[in-house]
């Protein structure tokens, strides 16, 4: 009964953690380029469960009895689970839907590749093209953090530019006029490699090289979020209908032993 209690509350802890997944997913259905998460469960090692006789003695010879024996042919009933647990949680690259907005300084990566920005913590990368003219000409994101270009200096756009062009290899023009190309690059190991830190920014894992990626920009559009609200709402329900089950029965495993303490051990 204690095996059945833990497998069963071992449940509830892996579906509570997936809940949290779809709700972060769902609470960014509308931020531009995020990348749903999935949570990747597995079960613990199982136990191979053998028949044994429980009605013999011990001065029986038990291996008379159509040929079993107790400790080498034991008849196999199958594999016990012993619970699930949480293996980590995988990023879903697929990219999303685009979206037209008209704005110069909106743009989308197609195909691989992050923009490279400058943080308190470092140079991180996003895909979240939703960039703004600062006060002093720089280019930068939604959090203020500089965009760069590809050898890693911030863009400054002169004041005076009325058409801001961005090419799909990243060159921008100021009314015709060279100004910078905006890095776009990937590493090696790809996706694997990268992890997400905050904010729609990853961060490489370890230390991978650095390549140019060989995405598109597309200028005036950005990358919604590849989260699918229909799907997310189906596995929330999915997941907590999985959720009252192994409540259920850790609340039947619970019953039954308090029964066995309560009577069973009474009548001993």
């Amino acid at each position: 009964m204690w095996r059945g209690l833990y497998t069963a509350a071992t449940g509830m802890i892996t579906e509570s953690y997936r809940t949290d997944v779809i709700a972060n997913n769902l609470a960014n259905a509308n931020t531009t380029s995020y990348k749903r998460d999935d949570a990747v469960s597995s079960d613990f090692e199982p136990m191979l469960m053998h028949r044994i006789d429980d009605l013999s003695r011990r001065d029986r010879d038990v291996t008379t009895f159509k040929g079993f024996s107790l400790y080498n042919n034991a008849p196999v009933i199958g594999e016990l689970g012993m619970g699930s647990k949480v293996d980590e949680i995988a990023t879903d690259f697929s990219q999303g839907a685009f979206q037209t907005t008209g704005n110069p300084l909106d743009l989308a990566i197609m195909g691989d590749g992050y923009f490279m920005v400058n943080t308190p913590q470092g140079q991180r990368y996003t895909r979240d093209g939703n960039f703004y003219r600062a006060a002093n000409g720089r280019l930068v994101n939604v959090n203020g953090y500089n965009v760069l270009d590809d050898r890693g200096r911030p863009i400054v756009i002169p004041d005076e530019a009325a058409s801001i062009i961005v090419g799909p290899n990243g060159n921008v023009t100021a009314d015709g006029n060279p100004v910078a190309q905006i890095g776009l690059f990937t590493f090696e190991g790809g996706n694997r490699v990268m992890f997400k830190q905050g904010n729609n920014l990853f961060r490489p894992n370890g230390n991978p090289r650095r390549l140019n990626a060989t995405g598109e920009i597309q200028q005036g559009i950005l990358e919604r979020s590849n989260t699918n609200v229909v799907s997310e709402m189906v596995n929330m329900i999915a997941n907590y209908r999985a959720y009252e089950a192994n409540s259920k029965a850790v609340v039947t495993q619970d019953s039954m032993l308090e029964k066995s303490v309560s009577e069973v051990g009474r009548n001993m």
